[in-house]
């Protein structure tokens, strides 16, 4: 019998509210169920479970988030040839096989400039952190042992190829897959018990917005969104460690009787079968798992140019895509929707259909194809 294959996942804490997280949780399950592969997680922080991968703990000591990474990064390293394949969700230079979940830092800065100020963007600029997230990420796509990234979106894979020369044959775009079982229409179950218990009328048009970082992924402008449609009501499902300064802006806006912060949820299912509809004005997410599950469950998402889930909108057909920080191009998205009202299950069909092909075990056949076509190259070589 042929001995199976070591595969490393390489991904430093774990969020159980991150969609990065949850990517690798299910990545890891189906791909150890399949037998062929010896999943192992080298990670700081993880919270397992029942699992039929196994887990290492990389946790050397570390001051800062300087030291936090390039110490995990280093200490990796060190273990990169205990495998026969390497695959990092951190940018740690010699891994085989990146996957690129977390996009471009450098794009990522510049998104992040646009709503900040001068003081705030020379910080970043003269930070000793993010010039070795940069550098970092650099030598990572130069690295000689690099043979594949893994692109969860078109967005992604173009970025690179343009920002670092990768070729073409480097780069394997596959989308994150999706529970359709779990992730459902049928979710709509929920929709009385939590309407009830958020004191939100059954009847009412209600978004959701689902992630953390909410300076990222839009939350301002999810609020100002709703101020001319009164009979809208927001979820917002998230933690936040600025929460404090969003409610103060629903109060500011006006509209702070028809939102509920939710804080961090553990299964968001429930909201996704309370809401009608997903709002995500992100300034850059390279293809989150909320979009991947929201369609799943029937809704159509709002959401930017710069999210890797704007590649599967048709608009106004399953989403609307408006830039991050266009106030008003969401408040006109929601006004057509709501205008449209009597065509919302054929909304949420298409969502649904958007969703269908990428299962999880689709994904998990595509990941298992790349990394057998990688070792019988290696083994050729």
């Amino acid at each position: 019998m042929t001995a199976p294959i070591r595969l490393a996942i390489v991904r430093q804490k774990y969020n159980p509210h991150g969609g990065a997280e949850r990517f690798v949780a299910r990545a890891l399950d189906a791909l150890a169920a399949r037998g062929a592969l010896d999943v192992t997680l080298l990670a700081r922080q993880w919270q397992q479970g029942d699992s039929s991968w196994h887990s290492e703990t990389v946790n050397p000591r570390y001051s800062g988030r300087l030291g936090r990474d390039r110490g995990f990064a280093r200490a990796v390293q060190k273990r990169l040839k205990n495998f026969d394949l390497v695959q990092s969700h951190e940018r740690i230079p010699g891994a085989a096989i990146f996957r690129a979940g977390d996009g471009v830092h450098a794009v990522w800065l510049e998104q992040l400039s646009r709503v900040q100020g001068l003081s705030a963007r020379l910080i970043r600029f003269f930070s000793p952190y993010h010039s070795y997230v940069c550098q970092a990420e650099t030598e990572m796509f130069r690295h000689p042992a690099l043979q594949t990234v893994i692109c969860n979106s078109k967005l992604v894979r173009d970025e690179i190829a343009d920002r670092f020369a990768v070729p073409d044959h480097k780069l394997e775009l596959i989308y994150n897959g999706v529970d359709t079982d779990a992730f459902h229409p049928d979710l709509v179950r929920h929709r009385v018990a939590m309407r009830d218990e958020w004191q939100v009328p059954q009847d009412a048009p209600l978004l959701a917005y689902v992630g953390s970082g909410f300076a990222r992924k839009g939350v301002a402008t999810a609020l100002e969104a709703i101020v001319p449609h009164p009979g809208v009501h927001l979820v917002i499902a998230g933690a936040d460690k600025h929460a404090k300064r969003y409610r103060k802006l629903a109060e500011t806006l006006g509209v702070a009787a028809r939102v509920r912060f939710l804080g961090g949820v553990a299964d968001v299912k429930p909201v996704y079968g309370a809401a009608d509809a997903l709002i995500l004005p992100t300034l850059y997410d390279p293809f989150p798992n909320v979009c991947v599950e929201a369609f799943a469950a029937g809704l159509p998402v709002f959401t930017s140019p710069m999210c890797g889930a704007a590649e599967w909108i048709s608009e106004g057909v399953n989403g609307w895509t408006n830039d991050a920080l266009d106030v008003e191009g969401y408040r006109s998205a929601v006004g057509i929707w709501l205008a449209r009202r009597d065509e919302w299950p054929a909304l949420r069909m298409a969502a649904r259909k958007t969703a269908e092909p990428h299962t999880l075990a689709r994904m998990a056949g595509e990941l298992e194809a790349l990394y057998a076509r990688l070792l019988a190259r290696t083994d050729q070589t």
